[in-house]
């Protein structure tokens, strides 16, 4: 067993050295790694509250906890509002300190001074304009990409495991499970799925969650066809027919001694499905059938480029994030897909 497991960790390293060697795959693994990172902390990176004040020698954290006006001296028991000008002359006067973050707007929060009408253009205030409600565009940009990323991770990861659970039953059993499997994919595949999002879009309320579900009803399919081709060509192998001669159990053989054989094509299709699961977010988005308001979207942001055609800021930003993203997990998927291919020393 220790043998073997030096085995693995070898093979792995050597995999990792070799996908260290496509430079562009790397290091665009690197950038999308740290954009993603650093968008987790967006409510310290862009936000209407500020993350610590310094209140008669107190310490407030309004990030993680709301507080009354009467907390900071003010005549109201309702929740502070940090960007009124009585309220932010409260807290920031007889040595009190209030510490914003760098883009002080959140991405519903809105800029009640503007100078010309929405949307406005970038300024020292709003460095990436306004939308058509006035809220800050660089931070319905910051918490669009992180919803986006963390949607499409969702919603790789089920369908992954959807088609892995699908194609790997369909290639160890094969027969008749097989016939009827891939009968149930040409008629599942045949459903409009477009017509579906519409339909539960007017019964249901929209949610992340509604869209993960009606997404994921279609998103495996496409992956169970390789994993169910890599579990026929090896289901009877010689060490697999050894293994049921000697008593071991179908979802142990599965498990344990095909999936990993089968694992190849899923890993190098990873980041070409989560682009994919971007893009339909997006997608629905752009059409209204996404996410409801005031969620930051990038689709939602490229319906108002595209509604206020003089609004450039809106459209080039919104684009250079999105295709930003999605070259970059291009990027990393074709060096998966070397690392992984057995024919490229």
């Amino acid at each position: 067993m220790p043998q073997k497991n030096k085995t693995k960790d070898s093979i792995a390293l050597r995999r990792w050295e070799k996908f260290k060697r496509n430079r562009r795959g790397y290091w665009s693994l690197i950038i999308f790694a740290v954009f993603f990172i650093i968008s987790l902390g967006a409510e310290v990176i862009s936000n209407d509250r500020p993350f610590l004040i310094i209140y008669n020698g107190s310490a407030y954290f309004p990030l993680f906890r709301s507080y009354p006006e009467t907390t900071f001296g003010g005549d109201f028991a309702t929740e502070a509002d940090y960007r009124d000008p009585y309220i932010l002359e409260k807290i920031t006067t007889n040595g009190n300190r209030a510490f914003f973050p760098p883009n002080p707007y959140s991405y519903a929060s809105i800029n009640p001074n503007l100078e010309v009408p929405v949307p406005s253009p970038p300024t020292r205030d709003n460095l990436l304009g306004t939308d058509d409600r006035g809220r800050d565009v660089l931070a319905r940009l910051i918490y669009g990409f992180r919803l986006s990323v963390i949607f499409g991770f969702l919603l790789t990861l089920v369908g992954t495991v959807l088609g892995i659970v699908a194609g790997s039953v369909q290639g160890y059993f094969g027969g008749r499970t097989d016939l009827f499997f891939q009968r149930f994919i040409e008629l599942w595949s045949s459903m409009p799925e477009l017509y579906l999002l519409i339909i539960f879009s007017s019964i249901f309320k929209p949610s992340l969650l509604l869209l993960l579900v009606l997404l994921s009803l279609f998103g495996w399919m496409g992956l169970s066809d390789y994993v169910r081709a890599e579990f026929l060509k090896s289901r009877n192998l010689d060490y697999v027919t050894a293994a049921r001669a000697i008593g071991v159990g179908n979802i142990t053989i599965m498990i344990r001694h095909l999936l990993p054989n089968g694992m190849t094509p899923v890993i190098t299709f990873l980041p070409f499905r989560m682009s994919g699961s971007i893009l339909a977010l997006t997608s629905l988005d752009f059409l209204g059938l996404g996410v409801p308001p005031p969620t930051p979207s990038l689709g939602e942001l490229l319906a108002q480029g595209k509604a206020n055609i003089d609004a450039w800021w809106l459209s080039i930003s919104t684009f250079v994030v999105l295709v930003g993203t999605l070259i970059l997990l291009i990027f990393i998927g074709e060096a998966l897909r070397e690392t992984f291919d057995p024919r490229k020393a």
